[in-house]
């Protein structure tokens, strides 16, 4: 399947399961349209395949958007016609980025009900992660947008301020 025809297949399982609008996480965010079984993938998250080189130079230039696919090649979910990139970071997701056959699927962790925000922990590393807050209001919240093996470092780093 070509990218166009991948993408209209993600619009199309867009429309069935999620809805776009404000988010009191951050900007947008994706909202489920009913109710979502735990184990169901919910959107592919797509974009342009680029080499390491591209890839280090894009996060340089602080692309959020970037997800590993293998040794050699990385994903750019920074496109108009990846929605998925609109989905929240949470300390407490409710689904999970899993990479399924050289594809990126956001996955329910559990059941999702109508109405529900679908967010995922984007997995940031430390480096810098100060720069990047958290506003998910998870009572799991560690305050930053950092991958769950780092939330005891996190914490412990605040209990020092």
């Amino acid at each position: 399947m070509g990218r166009e025809q991948r993408a209209l297949a993600n619009c199309q399982s867009e429309a069935e399961l999620l809805r776009f609008g404000p988010s009191s996480i951050h900007g947008l965010g994706g909202f489920a349209k009913r109710d979502i079984a735990a184990g169901e993938r919910i959107i592919e998250y797509v974009g342009e395949k680029i080499d390491k080189a591209e890839s280090l130079k894009l996060c340089a230039q602080t692309n959020e958007f970037i997800f590993t696919l293998n040794e050699n090649q990385d994903l750019d979910g920074n496109v108009p016609w990846n929605p998925a990139r609109l989905l929240n970071h949470s300390c407490a997701p409710n689904c999970e980025a899993e990479l399924v056959d050289g594809r990126i699927w956001i996955i329910a962790r559990g059941k999702i009900c109508a109405g529900e925000e679908v967010t995922f922990n984007y997995g940031y590393d430390l480096e810098d992660y100060r720069q990047y807050p958290c506003n998910c209001h998870s009572p799991a919240c560690v305050g930053f947008i950092v991958a769950e093996e780092f939330f005891q470092y996190v914490r412990r780093q605040l209990t020092k301020l």
